[in-house]
């Protein structure tokens, strides 16, 4: 029951991370129609940004200096490359951002290696944020911070990292920030007029290519955000953009193109089908027997219904996108046509 409970805490935290990473994904196309192929890329800068002021500052300061330099980075290459680009179409956009992620990786090869590098979480975020306890006599408890050796001695301890709780923490203040902004600021309001209504905005005398410039930017920022925090929840090295960059555009197609909401519920959709299955000791035909369906070595396809949950459970979200795409082509709280 402890570790099915971690699990669950694992999957929201992942599915969190996914949605700070994917917002900005969402909000760039559903306001400029580019899908920012090097969105992943971003996500890599922020981590090695952070590591590298972190020497300099400490960890606090970069987590707020990071997403701002790769955000200005962001906006800069949209000022001076991907405009010229955009009135050629959606294929030269794909392109010149699938361009720029090789760019980008082969410039921290170059600056950082090609190894991994030592980028820990701060003091304060070190060691757990709550222990649950299994005991054969008490039951099932909860323990705030790290478990005393000997209480784990005598029972199950389960620790829930604080680097995930502050995940989930910044990812939740990110999502109430956001929709604060597009729902109840002047500048939300003109970001979703120009999404619109782009001549009537330029009509009453705002630049929408500035906008465009400064919303491409905080997509950027954003993805460089969960960069610092997934930098220290996990590894930081040239491979993490390859590990989540297919990853977000599933959970951007499952959601629904362009819908911040739908990046949200696919989001934590998503978590849970990577983390859930690791708790279950069985296989595919254990599952199928449970729900009733006979199978055995005469089923078509044995061999692979023999694997366990846990092997199959990286192609999950996968399958789950394919499904989406027969079944509800929009996603699920898309609206977008194109």
């Amino acid at each position: 029951m402890d570790q099915i409970l971690i699990n669950l805490l694992n999957g929201l935290s992942s599915g969190l991370l996914l949605f700070m990473l994917s917002s900005g994904l969402t909000l760039i196309f559903s306001m400029m129609g580019v899908l920012n192929f090097a969105h992943a890329s971003f996500y890599m800068l922020g981590a090695y940004f952070a590591y590298t002021l972190t020497g300099l500052v400490g960890f606090w300061p970069a987590l707020l200096l990071a997403p701002l330099l790769v955000g200005g980075l962001g906006a800069l290459f949209e000022r001076g490359a991907l405009r010229r680009v955009h009135k050629f179409g959606h294929v030269p956009e794909l392109l010149i951002t699938f361009g720029l992620s090789y760019v980008i990786l082969e410039l921290v090869q170059l600056v950082w290696g090609r190894v991994a590098v030592p980028f820990g979480p701060p003091p304060l975020l070190q060691g757990a944020a709550f222990t649950i306890v299994q005991s054969p006599t008490s039951g099932l408890s909860l323990v705030a911070g790290d478990a005393a050796a000997s209480l784990c001695a005598a029972a199950m301890c389960s620790k829930f990292p604080l680097t995930r709780a502050f995940v989930m923490l910044i990812a939740l203040a990110m999502l109430a920030g956001l929709w604060l902004m597009l729902t109840r600021t002047r500048v939300g309001l003109v970001i979703q007029a120009a999404l619109t209504h782009p001549e009537m905005v330029e009509a009453l005398g705002h630049n929408v290519p500035r906008v465009f410039m400064l919303v491409f930017g905080s997509g950027c920022a954003l993805a460089a955000l969960a960069g610092v925090i997934g930098g220290i929840t996990f590894v930081t090295e040239p491979a993490m953009a390859t590990i989540v960059g297919s990853i977000i555009f599933v959970v951007v197609v499952v959601g629904g193109v362009g819908s911040l909401a739908g990046a949200f519920v696919a989001s934590i959709l998503i978590g849970l089908l990577q983390t859930l299955p690791l708790a279950v000791d069985g296989s595919l035909i254990t599952l199928l027997n449970r729900l009733g369906v006979a199978a055995g070595p005469q089923t078509p396809g044995y061999p692979l219904l023999k694997l366990s949950l846990a092997q199959v459970a990286p192609i999950l979200p996968y399958l789950l996108m394919v499904l989406i795409l027969i079944f509800r082509p929009k996603g699920l709280l898309g609206t977008r046509e194109d």
